[in-house]
C-alpha cells in the first residue's frame, strides 16, 4: 500500500531541496524524521511538514501501522516562477525570478 502527500508552492528553489530528498529515500519513518530534524537547510522544514502529513494520511485514511512505513520516494519538483523586475539606471529593468517548488513524499508499507 502506498500513501502520498504533497506540499505545493513552497517559496524555495527545487534545486536546494533535492539533496535532502535523496538522503531521505529508503529510510524508515523514524530515521527520516531524525535526518530532517537535524538538517540546517530550509528544505528540511518543508520536507518535515510533508512527511508528517503523509504519516497522518496513512494513519487516518488507510489505517496503516506507522512503525512499518518507509519512504519510497521523496521529490522536489519545480513549481511556478513569479516574475518580478528590479529598476535600473536610465529607465531600464533587470528581471528577477522568484522560484517555487512542490515537495512530494510517497510512503510504503512494503507489501
Amino acid at each position: 500500500m502506498e500513501v502520498t502527500a504533497t506540499t505545493r508552492n513552497c517559496r524555495m528553489s527545487a534545486q536546494k531541496g533535492r539533496p535532502l530528498a535523496r538522503e531521505v529515500q529508503g529510510l524508515s519513518i523514524a530515521a527520516a524524521l531524525k535526518v530532517v530534524e537535524f538538517s540546517p537547510r530550509k528544505a528540511a522544514t518543508f520536507l518535515s511538514k510533508t512527511l508528517k502529513s503523509a504519516i497522518a494520511n496513512a494513519k487516518n485514511n488507510d489505517n496503516l501501522d506507522v512503525d512499518t512505513l518507509t519512504v519510497k520516494m521523496s521529490v522536489f519538483d519545480e513549481g511556478a516562477t513569479m516574475r518580478r523586475f528590479w529598476p535600473r539606471a536610465r529607465g531600464s529593468a533587470s528581471p528577477i525570478a522568484k522560484c517555487t517548488c512542490h515537495c512530494k513524499v510517497v510512503l510504503t508499507d512494503g507489501q
